[in-house]
């Protein structure tokens, strides 16, 4: 029960400074503030959550015949946590509180692009009163935070959102320590389809949403969308008007609907693959540029007439 007053307390000044960590989220991030908002709003809901668990873990008593058989449940100790940078605060709050419902203690790294939300909540973690050495954040890069975390033998669990190529040098890293147990969140793209009996105007914006939410900056964005050919032209002439029609700026202004990539390598690497389609033979049919040279801004940018083969 003192671990729930403590994830619940933590809570509390998550929502006494929301606009502080949303201020946060959107000046490394990027992202619209309004989404940011939502994000704190989102992490709360489930620190909130898990903050009923605390109590609920058992272990079980099992039939044995002759012999009398329980198992009991225990903290495995110090959880190491990686996460990314498209969510920062949601990723934080999913790794955060399971490990410290059950009793953990926690190192975690927040991505080089995004520390400040993960700094501001050990800061509230230490005025919730939560014991010295309980929650760490240490900020730093992959191969020197990152891999310290996935190498040591004090660390007992490491817990990792990202991309599938680090996924697999951390699990290589645990396995040759002291096989610490490993949870492997990776990333990958997810394809649309749109039947023909479908209501076009609804899946124009289910779609768009689907793939433009966070700058089509998450794991799941639907970047890829099949439909069927009878509604295509029509759909297609949608998707592209609702492209045209987003707001592309400054991310604390509320009518703009899409801030900057995260860094430049990430700009770059979307103007690389909206470079490959006009090369393999995909119709651009509206943005496909940069916005301005100041910032990471991209033009939301439609293809048609694609095919499986393209990048």
């Amino acid at each position: 029960l003192e671990r729930t007053a403590l994830i619940e307390k933590l809570c509390s000044l998550m929502e006494r400074d929301k606009y502080i960590l949303a201020s946060l989220e959107t000046q490394d991030n990027g992202k619209p503030f309004t989404s940011a908002l939502g994000d704190v709003m989102f992490a709360i809901m489930s620190l909130k959550y898990y903050a009923g668990w605390t109590d609920k873990f058992f272990g079980e008593t099992i039939p044995g015949g002759d012999f009398v058989v329980q198992t009991r449940k225990e903290p495995i100790g110090v959880a190491g946590q990686i996460i990314p940078w498209n969510y920062p605060l949601v990723m934080l709050a999913w790794k955060w509180a399971p490990a410290l419902a059950v009793g953990c203690t926690i190192v975690l790294k927040p991505a080089e692009q995004t520390p400040l939300t993960a700094l501001h909540m050990a800061a509230l973690s230490k005025e919730a009163g939560f014991p010295a050495g309980v929650i760490n954040v240490i900020p730093g890069y992959g191969p020197t935070a990152g891999a310290a975390i996935s190498e040591h033998h004090d660390i007992q669990k490491v817990a990792f959102t990202g991309s599938a190529e680090i996924g697999r040098i951390i699990m290589e890293a645990a396995a040759k320590t002291n096989l610490k147990r490993v949870t492997l969140e990776l990333g990958g793209k997810s394809p649309v389809v749109v039947f023909d009996d479908a209501d076009i105007d609804l899946a124009v914006d289910i779609t768009h949403e689907a793939l433009f939410s966070n700058h089509g900056q998450s794991c799941c964005a639907g970047s890829r969308t099949y439909v069927h050919e009878k509604i295509y032209d029509k759909f297609v002439a949608k998707a592209v008007a609702a492209a045209k029609a987003r707001k592309v700026g400054n991310p604390f202004d509320d009518s703009v609907k899409q801030g900057p990539q995260i860094d430049d390598e990430m700009m770059n690497k979307v103007l690389g693959y909206i470079e490959s389609g006009k090369q393999e033979g995909a119709k651009l049919q509206c943005g496909g540029k940069r916005i301005g040279n100041v910032g990471y801004f991209i033009e939301p940018t439609v293809f048609s007439d694609v095919t499986d083969k393209m990048r």
